[in-house]
């Protein structure tokens, strides 16, 4: 018989689109620069309280920030994706040798280039962009609030040929948490501004908004769920989705049983894999409310007539429902963050899973895990050493908390062809084995 082809990924679909890299600084736990490497399938680990979250939380607040309906300044604390009520509950004291009170977070692009924003306090504590680098290739150049006209005009004759009209001077404007650049009458009246110059380079075109576009297409399933309730929401959905996305889930549903979408019979399918239920329809209760009635077994029954509200049925179905949503809408090189997507589910659901979320990685949807599942870990270790996972799909990080100085550092792992990943920190998948010997020798004991 011959040996079973690993399936390849399309490097059109994955890595070569969208955030290919994160690396943060001084905030939280995170005072020293720490990155991540982004691939479809990357997989954050830990302890409680170890970092995880505080490598994905500056993208959530930039994201709340420019989806704010005003300007809220360069950072929205209070929002939807994530919720502080003072720059001191993020930015980090554990920095050594710092010149200021600040972080920064720095995002690499497959087809753009590499952009990091630098966010610092003020002596009256108010936050500020303290300055802004872009980088294309061995290239790179920074605006900050205090450029002078003569200093931009170099930084911009390189990647824009064009001479200022008569009687105007550049200068750098706050655009929510960027900074871009203008235009404006030397006598300081009646600024111009126009399309950021910082759209042309050399023959090509970039923009930094591709990483706005970016933030605002990203999908956010975080860990703390909505209970399930008896109607939900009428929402509006199109390719994006602002704020977190359990609140759309209803109304997609409803969309595609209405469109005839093949997605609802894949999501049916999924739950299905995961032996949570067989059916779920969307009845629409009036123009603001839709109830989810689900199989009220794995299988059918009755002639398939079995259905009960979402709320009468154990809590693993609503809390995974907007995990399996988020992938089937996700489109290739789009980022989804998923916190924690084995909440409330079975073992057996939670080895199930990692199989649903290596079929999204394979399209090219760029998926971030947070979880403490040992158990979908190793089965996505096993989709690998079986052939169906390509390992370079794969990026392990471990979240370590220093018990001295309380810094977390991060420990990256690849996969290689039978799906190992070398030395792992023991808290992990170890302390099952412990527990279960721990146990077995205690059977011992009673025995003697």
């Amino acid at each position: 018989m011959a040996k079973q082809q690993i399936l390849k990924n399309d490097p059109q679909n994955d890595q070569d689109k969208g955030i290919t890299a994160i690396s943060v600084q001084g905030f939280k736990s995170l005072a020293n620069e720490s990155r991540i490497e982004i691939r479809p399938l990357t997989i954050l680990a830990g302890a409680n309280s170890s970092g995880k979250s505080s490598i994905m939380q500056p993208l959530l607040l930039m994201k709340q920030t420019l989806e704010a309906s005003y300007d809220p300044g360069p950072l929205l604390l209070n929002g939807p994706n994530v919720n502080f009520t003072s720059f001191d509950q993020f930015i980090s004291r554990l920095q050594k040798n710092s010149d200021c009170q600040g972080f920064s977070v720095e995002i690499n692009h497959a087809a753009y280039p590499t952009l990091k924003v630098v966010f610092s306090l003020n002596e009256d504590q108010t936050l500020e962009i303290r300055e802004m680098i872009i980088g294309v290739g061995n290239y790179s150049f920074s605006l900050s609030p205090n450029q002078s006209s003569g200093e931009l005009e170099k930084v911009i004759s390189i990647v824009r040929q064009k001479k200022l009209p008569e009687g105007m001077k550049w200068s750098v404007f706050r655009n929510r948490c960027f900074l871009n650049v203008a235009f404006e009458a030397l006598n300081d009246e009646a600024k111009v501004k126009f399309s950021p110059v910082l759209q042309i380079y050399e023959s090509g075109i970039f923009s930094f908004f591709v990483f706005q576009e970016e933030l605002h297409n990203m999908i956010h399933v975080p860990g703390l769920r909505d209970n399930p309730q008896r109607d939900y929401p009428r929402t509006a959905t199109s390719t994006d989705f602002p704020g977190t996305f359990e609140n759309y889930v209803a109304t997609i549903i409803a969309e595609w049983q209405e469109n005839g979408d093949d997605r609802l019979k894949r999501l049916e399918a999924m739950l299905s894999d995961l032996g949570l239920t067989w059916k779920i329809f969307a009845k629409v209760v009036n123009d603001a409310q839709i109830e989810l009635l689900v199989g009220r077994l794995p299988k059918a029954r009755r002639g398939g007539k079995d259905l009960v509200s979402i709320s009468d049925v154990g809590l693993g179905v609503s809390q995974v429902l907007p995990v399996l949503v988020a992938l089937l809408v996700a489109k290739p090189g789009q980022l989804v963050y998923l916190e924690q997507p084995e909440l409330h589910l079975h073992p057996r659901a939670q080895y199930a899973l990692a199989k649903i979320l290596a079929e999204t990685a394979k399209r090219g949807v760029k998926l971030v895990v947070e979880t403490h599942s040992a158990l979908l870990l190793l089965n996505v270790q096993t989709l690998v050493a079986q052939r169906d996972l390509d390992p370079d799909l794969v990026k392990l990080h471990w979240f370590l908390r220093s018990d001295e100085d309380g810094t977390t550092s991060i420990e990256s792992a690849d996969l290689d062809e039978n799906g190992a990943f070398g030395d792992w920190p023991e808290d992990f998948g170890d302390i099952e084995w412990k527990a279960e010997g721990a146990y077995l020798d205690a059977v011992e004991e009673r025995g003697e």
